[in-house]
């Protein structure tokens, strides 16, 4: 942003520029001074010169007053030669040119021309009651005197006149004029001089400080003292107490990060000791469980196989029960490692063909319950750069969560497609199951928490909290759309995504 010149001129402006405060000083100095001296001369050199021509003009009506007095003798005893001797005397004046004495009658009584000059005045005629008066044309003057004796006129004097004097007065003044100028100019250098010592220096040392700091940071610089106690002396105070305030609030905000990067250290550090305990806890269970849940079920297999030869039909029920309890404790270890995996494992990307994940997911399904009547729809989806593993456990609880709520509907119908929202591409998977209540949406992706019972649908209910923590660490995010008997939409996101189709 540009900002305002104050109340200078633009030429004042584009005079100063971006000099320094030393220069515009010195400048400012010269400029007022030149200009009030300049002012002033032309003011006195008009006083002068006007005041000056008055004079002559005055001196010129004096000087033919004075002819027309010695000339009154000469008219009455008609003696031309005398009047003659008199106009000659006008000679002296540098300013006369030629004069002309005219009797009562306007007749030419007697002249006079100075050497060069081959022209009369005019003689003009003077109205009644006026006996003298001035004509002036540029530095030329005809004046016309009437001479009065014993109240009664007897003749007129007419003076021609060049004021050759006003010109070699004006050179004069000029000359001296242009001396002065130099001589207060020079003051007027002198004058800055000491205004830059007092004024300038000290701004420009604390502006210098001022661009240290902000170039090195160095906030335990200080801008010397100054002399006097005025403005710029407050100024340099503020300004050191300044930089002591922000010095004492870096060094505080420094304490304060060293503080926080320890503290951040602990945290890290227990963090990762927390996440390995947890994993270890989690592989240790699923460990420990895995051997006697296997033995169970291969006991089971052999009592099977022994009570369907003897015949009996209770134990054979009461060990399906125990099967089913042990399928059901095998699924719950299978989710609490997905779901420890979810949020421990090392991320190893790669592309990802997702339309293909989601086929085999759906041929496996199909092959567990080849009686069930379901339709699979897959769109070709762009592939994505991510944990394969990863995205594997996540299409495969979306995939199945929806075959497992759409078991109770004699034909299904099941999708997996993506759309274009704002520039970015949104997965789903979609099913027209059982759905949802919509109002107990926030409860779908927390873990162990169900929206029907499990003799309704058995599950654990930590697939879509597995699916949730799976997105995040990918930079996604997933919410669903649903309501009760039709079905439900689970939309997500992968941030990663290597392409999107427009």
């Amino acid at each position: 942003m540009k900002q305002s010149s104050g109340n200078f001129s633009p030429l004042a402006a584009r005079m100063l520029g971006s000099a320094s405060i030393s220069a515009k000083l010195t400048r400012m100095t010269l400029v007022v001074s030149g200009l009030v001296l300049l002012l002033a001369m032309v003011a006195f050199f008009i006083y002068d010169l006007v005041s000056f021509r008055h004079n002559l003009i005055r001196n010129l009506q004096t000087s033919a007053q004075i002819v027309g007095t010695n000339s009154v003798s000469a008219l009455l005893f008609d003696d031309p030669e005398s009047a003659a001797t008199t106009l000659g005397a006008l000679g002296n004046s540098p300013d006369v040119m030629a004069a002309t004495l005219v009797n009562d009658r306007g007749q030419v009584f007697a002249s006079f021309e100075k050497a060069g000059v081959r022209e009369l005045p005019p003689t003009v005629g003077l109205g009644r009651g006026v006996n003298d008066r001035t004509w002036t044309t540029g530095n030329r003057v005809l004046l016309a005197h009437r001479i009065v004796f014993e109240g009664k006129p007897a003749g007129t004097v007419y003076i021609s006149a060049r004021l050759t004097e006003t010109s070699r007065r004006a050179l004069q003044y000029l000359l001296i004029a242009a001396v002065i100028m130099l001589f207060c100019m020079g003051a007027a250098l002198l004058i800055s001089a000491t205004a830059r010592r007092l004024i300038a220096r000290p701004v420009i040392a604390l502006a210098e400080t001022a661009r240290r700091v902000s170039r090195e940071h160095d906030y335990s610089v200080r801008a010397g003292p100054h002399a006097d106690q005025d403005e710029i002396a407050v100024l340099i105070e503020a300004f050191n107490e300044m930089l002591s305030q922000i010095q004492e609030q870096d060094r505080a905000l420094t304490r304060a990060r060293d503080h926080l990067e320890l503290r951040v250290q602990e945290r890290t550090a227990a963090l990762r000791s927390a996440n390995r305990e947890l994993e270890a806890f989690s592989y240790t269970v699923a460990h420990d469980l895995r051997g006697p849940l296997d033995a169970i079920q291969g006991m089971v297999y052999l009592l099977e196989h022994m009570e369907r030869a003897q015949g009996a039909g209770q134990e054979r029920e009461i060990l399906e029960q125990l099967r089913n309890s042990t399928r059901g404790m095998a699924a719950l270890i299978d989710d609490l490692l997905n779901l420890s995996r979810a949020s421990t494992a090392a991320l190893k990307k790669e592309t990802v063909d997702l339309s293909g994940i989601a086929r085999q997911i759906a041929e496996d399904l199909r092959r567990g319950e080849p009686e069930r009547r379901v339709e699979f729809k897959i769109a070709e989806l762009p592939p994505v750069e991510a944990d394969s593993g990863l995205m594997r456990i996540a299409l495969d609880n979306l995939i199945r969560n929806a075959w497992k709520y759409t078991s109770q509907h004699e034909r299904a119908r099941i999708e997996v497609g993506m759309m274009v929202l704002r520039g970015e591409t949104l997965y789903f998977v979609r099913d027209d199951g059982a759905g949802f209540d919509p109002r107990k949406n926030d409860q779908l992706f927390q873990p162990f928490h169900r929206l029907h019972s499990r003799s309704e649908f058995p599950g654990t209910g930590i697939g879509l909290a597995t699916v949730q923590r799976i997105l995040a660490r990918h930079g996604g995010r997933i919410w669903a759309e649903g309501a009760p008997e039709q079905g439900a939409t689970f939309w997500f996101t992968v941030k990663s995504a290597s392409s999107a189709v427009a």
